[in-house]
């Protein structure tokens, strides 16, 4: 492998183009190779930047034929920058088998610090705390999305969403959680930017009669478990010390019979 084979990760802008670090910039005009998702897209970036550098596709389609590629022309000495159509690669979109091999072969990864929809998101929205799941996209059927509203049910959940599809998501989270409280952001960084917070039913209400357009993001607020106080759980937690209950054991016997948040359990333990 030569000494110069280089690989960076390059995040690009979500929206507005403005948001593109001059670092990123310069290693594009710098590598030799640009892959991406959909060329036509990324070339319209490289076009205003007026970036030269030669672009190769890499989807998910074509992912693992790709990477044979990537490393013979590596190889060779050849630098390579990987882009998806927006924001930072690897989230929620291709990369992973290629990094994976590149780690295999010892080939140096640099990876650039940019926009990312997730983190634009989250700064703007209130979240009573840090902890948050991100699932990417929500699978299509009710059961799917039951069963992932259920395991992060007492954590903030994130994902993506498509346009066409929000309503019918919020939907199920209605039906899952009928007083669910949920944010939704859309047009991230661009002159039509919204965020929406409400409860789901509200949130499915503005959105019958407002257009929706852009790519989504969206959180259901954890669920908080009011009918059981902290006075409560630390009554519970002192009986099974008496018992000799270890403090895994008591977390999750508590989280099991009351719904609670098993990390909850374990920082009142502490």
């Amino acid at each position: 492998m030569s000494k110069d084979a280089q690989f960076y990760i390059i995040p690009t802008p979500i929206g507005n183009l403005k948001d593109i670090t001059l670092r990123a910039i310069e290693v594009l005009k710098s590598v030799d190779i640009i892959a991406c998702e959909d060329s036509r897209v990324t070339q319209k970036l490289l076009n205003h930047f007026e970036i030269k550098t030669k672009t190769i596709s890499y989807h998910k389609f074509n992912e693992k034929e790709r990477v044979n590629l990537f490393l013979e022309l590596l190889k060779e000495g050849k630098t390579i920058a990987l882009v998806s159509d927006a924001g930072t690669p690897l989230i929620c979109d291709p990369g992973a088998i290629l990094i994976e091999e590149l780690i295999k072969n010892n080939i140096k990864i640099t990876s650039l610090a940019g926009a990312s929809a997730i983190t634009t998101f989250l700064s703007q929205v209130p979240k009573g705390g840090e902890e948050f799941a991100f699932v990417g996209f929500l699978p299509k059927t009710e059961g799917q999305i039951f069963a992932i509203l259920q395991k992060f049910a007492h954590t903030n959940t994130v994902f993506y969403e498509s346009p066409n599809r929000l309503l019918k998501t919020l939907q199920y989270i209605k039906k899952f959680n009928p007083s669910a409280k949920v944010a939704v952001g859309r047009e991230l960084t661009k002159m039509f930017e919204e965020i929406v917070v409400d409860e789901v039913q509200n949130v499915i209400e503005y959105y019958k009669k407002n257009t929706l357009k852009g790519e989504i993001v969206a959180m259901v607020y954890k669920k908080e478990n009011t009918e059981f106080s902290q006075t409560d759980l630390l009554k519970k937690i002192n009986l099974l010390k008496q018992k000799k209950f270890g403090s895994k054991e008591i977390s999750t016997i508590l989280a099991t019979l009351y719904d609670i948040n098993k990390n909850d359990v374990y920082k009142s333990l502490i």
